[in-house]
């Protein structure tokens, strides 16, 4: 049976222009070996023997992790891994909110972004059984919170677009995982969130970390305008006409709008 891999992670519930960001990489069961094997020489060349953080990029490491992002953009380009990154703009103030929606916000977009955000209504044209296995980075909240979250993520197979595509999740392929923190997604709340303009009061200068993430920030960006010559960091990526893009592409954003919101104009 066909299978599909999903490793999902967030980061900053609450950013100064932009919140709520939910990172994922899909790589297929054929592809999955080959990929680890890739990456973790990769590592191991660059002696990157623990997880790459975005907190640990500094001068000293740049050029590794220029390196590292580089090969995984190649692996991206070839279709081996499909990434997506939604998140929300704070200009649009969602409203009529009930308490359980704001109490449970967290849990609700990430929901959200896994039933629409790979566009897995369209990954099976010829409706052969596929096998889905979606892999959290350590879910927050107590482990009865975490539960019924990953029963909502259990029962997306019951969905007409999910059941139509033959789309079966095991509750044994829903877990928490010991990942090591989405680069990528972390780039591009750094650089939305203007991260990069951040001076030191006492010099009144940006320090070397700041420095040496933009740099990072913009080789991940030369990478994606590789895709996407026109690539904008703030908005969805457009379908080029094609719905089906939504599953095609290798590489999408996603700025979640809410249904009812309120537009505060005096952000930016």
């Amino acid at each position: 049976m066909k299978s599909y891999i999903i490793y999902c992670d967030e980061s900053t519930c609450k950013g100064k222009y932009y919140s709520n960001f939910y990172g994922g990489a899909l790589v297929s069961n054929k592809d999955f070996d080959n990929v680890v094997e890739i990456l973790n020489k990769k590592k191991e060349e660059l002696n990157l023997f623990k997880e790459i953080k975005w907190t640990k990029v500094t001068s000293a490491y740049l050029d590794k992790y220029m390196e590292f992002i580089n090969l995984y953009f190649e692996l991206i380009k070839k279709g081996l891994i499909k990434i997506r990154i939604m998140f929300r703009n704070n200009e649009h103030e969602p409203i009529g909110l009930t308490e359980d929606q704001e109490l449970n916000g967290f849990y609700l977009l990430y929901y959200q972004f896994l039933k629409h955000g790979f566009g897995l209504k369209y990954c099976n044209p010829y409706k052969e059984n596929i096998r889905l296995r979606v892999y959290f980075d350590k879910l927050p909240n107590t482990n009865e919170q975490n539960k019924i979250f990953k029963d909502y993520i259990y029962d997306l197979q019951n969905l007409k677009d999910f059941s139509e595509s033959n789309i079966v999740i095991d509750r044994s392929d829903i877990t928490d995982v010991d990942s090591k923190n989405h680069v990528i997604l972390q780039g591009m709340e750094f650089k939305l969130n203007k991260e990069n303009k951040i001076v030191n009061p006492e010099t009144g200068r940006r320090g070397k970390k700041t420095i040496a993430k933009e740099k990072l920030y913009n080789e991940i960006n030369r990478n994606i305008r590789d895709i996407y010559p026109n690539f904008n960091i703030g908005i969805s990526t457009g379908k080029k006409g094609k719905i089906e893009n939504l599953w095609i592409h290798e590489y999408r954003h996603w700025s979640f709008i809410p249904n009812s919101y309120e537009r505060n104009s005096n952000l930016f």
